[in-house]
């Protein structure tokens, strides 16, 4: 029998997303699980798909991505942020987000080095500075505000420290950065090497009359920061798998070694749809109306229930709290809803790399409204 080499990964397994979405699939339960919607497209988004395909733009795009797509990105940060990336040399099309983020750490982390996360965490990120041979250094946000203590977060920067990567809006919390957050950010990075990524795949998706506060907006961040994003998220469309990376040009440049030998190019025809698609501003700019009307109404369909309702200040997942239901581990609860109550959601601890145990399970609200009926319809019962 041939001997396989030790695993790189020797701790990781199937992702919790899929295991809870198996698990619902088996059990004919609800899925809150993942975060993807369950409902379609703009059927005007998928006719420009259907255009571009049928009209032959079906072969390999540039390394960087197609132009009229970096421009349109380029313009909507300009018009976010009040921030220049030139479209040509610092934006680059991915295959998704978790692409854009697993070429940028690869573009980093080098044997020793050490990179800061901020738990609970997505489970990308830890798992890939391993990969390169990188030491994650974890500051532990916890329930119910996850906030951060920015002198416990400066007690971790070391000569070796490379990368600091941020989540905002944060996946699974649900929380946002704000602006004594981004200075605290700037003071520790100032006079350093360190450099930033800046997962924020749901900047469009905030609430409250709360303002997404990009890394792009400061210069101190800037100039030392890959900006990610993602389509999936902003049009639901998350099995086309596009994203992009935002970076200085010095930046780009190395981002790009990485991304060639990686992907080297992303889907023509979709890319070339969302470039028009892009060009009105109302298809993007509603988004987090569209979605805080489905937490609200998730939200009221639970607050005579025992479960107890964290703050949802963005993306589309709402943390719950559970103690005055079960005494049981938040995988085990998971477990439970989804075989005996039909819903499926998944455990905080999955994002915790001890597997922290607070009680608190994830609901994703990207879901029809029948959907999420359905769902508060069996939660009522517990």
């Amino acid at each position: 029998m041939i001997q396989l080499p030790l695993s790189k990964l020797s701790n990781v397994g199937t992702t919790i997303f899929s295991l809870m979405t198996q698990l619902a699939n088996e059990n004919e339960a609800i899925n809150l699980s993942q975060g993807f919607p369950d409902f379609p497209a703009d059927p005007e988004l998928l006719s420009l798909a259907d255009h571009y395909i049928k009209n032959g733009f079906n072969q390999y795009a540039p390394l960087g991505g197609m132009l009229p797509l970096k421009e349109q990105i380029a313009q909507k940060i300009e018009n976010s942020h009040g921030t220049v990336y030139h479209p040509d040399t610092e934006i680059t099309i991915t295959a998704g987000g978790t692409q854009a983020i697993f070429t940028a750490i690869a573009t980093i982390i080098k044997d020793g080095d050490e990179a800061i996360i901020f738990e609970p965490a997505y489970d990308c990120y830890e798992p890939t500075v391993e990969l390169f041979g990188g030491i994650v250094k974890r500051f532990r946000m916890m329930a119910p505000d996850y906030t951060i203590n920015w002198n416990e977060v400066k007690n971790l920067i070391s000569d070796k420290t490379k990368l600091i990567i941020i989540n905002n809006p944060n996946n699974p919390s649900g929380k946002i950065l704000k602006e004594n957050d981004i200075q605290e950010l700037i003071k520790i990075v100032k006079d350093t090497n360190i450099l930033i990524l800046s997962d924020e795949v749901y900047e469009n998706i905030v609430f409250d009359g709360n303002q997404h506060l990009s890394i792009c907006q400061y210069h101190e961040l800037k100039e030392r920061s890959f900006l990610i994003a993602s389509f999936g998220k902003l049009f639901h469309v998350t099995g086309w798998k596009i994203g992009y990376c935002a970076a200085p040009k010095s930046l780009t440049d190395e981002f790009r070694k990485v991304h060639q030998f990686n992907v080297f190019c992303v889907n023509t025809p979709l890319q070339l749809a969302l470039a028009d698609y892009m060009k009105n501003e109302n298809n993007y700019l509603q988004l987090s109306q569209f979605f805080e009307e489905k937490r609200d109404f998730l939200r009221e369909g639970l607050k005579n229930t025992s479960f107890k309702l964290l703050e949802c200040e963005g993306t589309y997942f709402q943390a719950v709290k559970y103690d005055k239901i079960s005494d049981k581990t938040d995988f085990d609860f998971a477990h439970e809803l989804t075989i005996n109550h039909k819903v499926a959601t998944v455990p905080f601890s999955s994002f915790y790399k001890d597997k922290l145990n607070e009680n608190v399970i994830r609901l994703c609200f990207a879901k029809k409204n029948e959907t999420l009926e359905k769902a508060i319809e069996n939660l009522q019962k517990l």
